[in-house]
Order: C-alpha cells, then sequence, then structure tokens
C-alpha cells in the first residue's frame, strides 16, 4: 500500500487498534507502520503471518495480542500490555465490529448481548482504558468507527445499526467529556468497502451495483481508501476536529 501523505507527528505514536490483522483493520495496522507508528493490535485469529508480512515490509512488527473483545477485563488488559510496551497509547482506534445479517425475527436475548457487546460496549471500555495515559501525555485521539448503514436506514442487520447509531451517540459525549483534556473523539464511517470478508458473502454483482448506483464517485471503495481519513483524525493535522462524524463512502451520505 503507498502513502498517500505522511504525518509526521505520527512517527514513534503508540496506536492500539482492535481488529487490525484482517480487512480495514489490517489496511489501519499497514498505514500507521508507514508513518512509522508503534502499533499494537487485538483480534480473536491469529495474525503471526500477518505480522510477519509488516516486519519484512517495513522492519517493525506490530505487537499482535489474542483477544476476544467482548471480554473486558481481556481487551482492558491488551491496552495496559502495548502501553507497557509501546508508551501510553494515544491514538485508539475502535475498528473490530461484526455486521452478519439478521432478521428481527431471529433474534434472541443472548444474541442481541452479544451483538452490543462486540459493536458497542468494547468500544466505550477501550475508551476507559486509554483515557488516563492520553490525559497524562496532553492529548490523544479516539477513532470510532461506525457506518454508513444506520445512516442509509438499511434492513438486515438491526442490531448492528443500533449498535452503529450508538458509536455517534458515544463519540459526541466522550468528545466532550474529554475535550478538556485535549483528547479528540470522532467517528469515521466506511461506505461499503470490499473486503475478502465482503467478496465472500455479500457483494454480489447485483448488489454492488445497485450500491454504486448511489455513490457520487463511481469507484468502489476498498480497505486503503479508508486509512488517510483515519491517519488525519489520529493526527495534530486535526488539532481542533473533535466529536464529528466523518462518512468516507463515495458520496451515498450527507453527516452535516
Amino acid at each position: 500500500m503507498t502513502p498517500k501523505a505522511t504525518f509526521q507527528d505520527l512517527k514513534d505514536a503508540s496506536v492500539f487498534i482492535t481488529g487490525g490483522g484482517s480487512g480495514i483493520g489490517a489496511a489501519l495496522t499497514e498505514g500507521f507502520l508507514q508513518q512509522g507508528a508503534k502499533v499494537a493490535f487485538v483480534q480473536r485469529s491469529d495474525a503471526s503471518e500477518f505480522c510477519d508480512q509488516m516486519f519484512q515490509t517495513y522492519g517493525q512488527r506490530p505487537l499482535f495480542i489474542a483477544c476476544d473483545i467482548t471480554d473486558t477485563a481481556a481487551l482492558q488488559a491488551a491496552i495496559a500490555q502495548a502501553s507497557a510496551t509501546h508508551g501510553a497509547v494515544t491514538v485508539l482506534v475502535n475498528n473490530a465490529a461484526n455486521d452478519v445479517r439478521h432478521s428481527t425475527k431471529e433474534v434472541t436475548d443472548a444474541f442481541w448481548d452479544q451483538t452490543m457487546a462486540i459493536n458497542l460496549k468494547a468500544y466505550f471500555f477501550a475508551c476507559q482504558a486509554v483515557m488516563d495515559g492520553m490525559r497524562a501525555n496532553g492529548g490523544g485521539a479516539i477513532i470510532n468507527f461506525s457506518s454508513i448503514s444506520y445512516m442509509m436506514g438499511n434492513a438486515g442487520y438491526p442490531g448492528y445499526t443500533t449498535a452503529n447509531a450508538g458509536i455517534t451517540g458515544l463519540t459526541r459525549s466522550l468528545a466532550r467529556e474529554f475535550g478538556p483534556d485535549r483528547i479528540r473523539v470522532n467517528t469515521l464511517a466506511p461506505g461499503w468497502v470490499l473486503t475478502q470478508k465482503q467478496k465472500d458473502l455479500w457483494a454480489t454483482p447485483e448488489a454492488l451495483a445497485a450500491h454504486v448506483s448511489r455513490q457520487c464517485l463511481s469507484d468502489t471503495l476498498e480497505p486503503a481508501d479508508i486509512v488517510p481519513t483515519a491517519l488525519f483524525l489520529a493526527s495534530s493535522a486535526s488539532k481542533m476536529v473533535t466529536s464529528q462524524l466523518w462518512a468516507v463512502d463515495g458520496g451515498v451520505v450527507v453527516s452535516g
């Protein structure tokens, strides 16, 4: 992946990414490594091969910590481990999510709780875990990934879209609470990004064509297209940007 911009203040920054070894998360990990940042990430599946590739390419190995983000104690312990290794986390990227399709009729109490735990609860507790370190450092940046799905009013995954909407509310409340400590909190909402998972499960030619027809820009979105906005929001280039929702979707929704 070729970097599109350089943010000098991200060199040696301590970055923590949830779900940073696959899909958009892997592109984010690579993007921050290209900037010279020290990256730690969590996910459930083994990411050793990906870490090997990053080391071979950039000469710096991201710190991979196997973790189920719905286990709050484990997630916060992983953030503590990252801080001990790289210094206090100054950039948090809450990226991990699960957009499994489901209908209202089939949702059980346990499924609902699990959906909220992955897509919303983990975001809150990751923010809670980094706030003291960011405050002591004189500031920091939190980027909460959402999706344009709830803004479009999409059916087919009501638990997921509910959590997406909740992320926007969480961002606004924490931006207000954390602002006096110069901790910026923003939401980044990608459009339909063609990760391998999307290609394998849902991106049929017909569905993709229908979605692209709603975009102002006719190119399909790749994981690398999301990275520059995340880097900008993480860097001091956006020092007065907080409590905002940034849609990177080719021009489907309007967030103002």
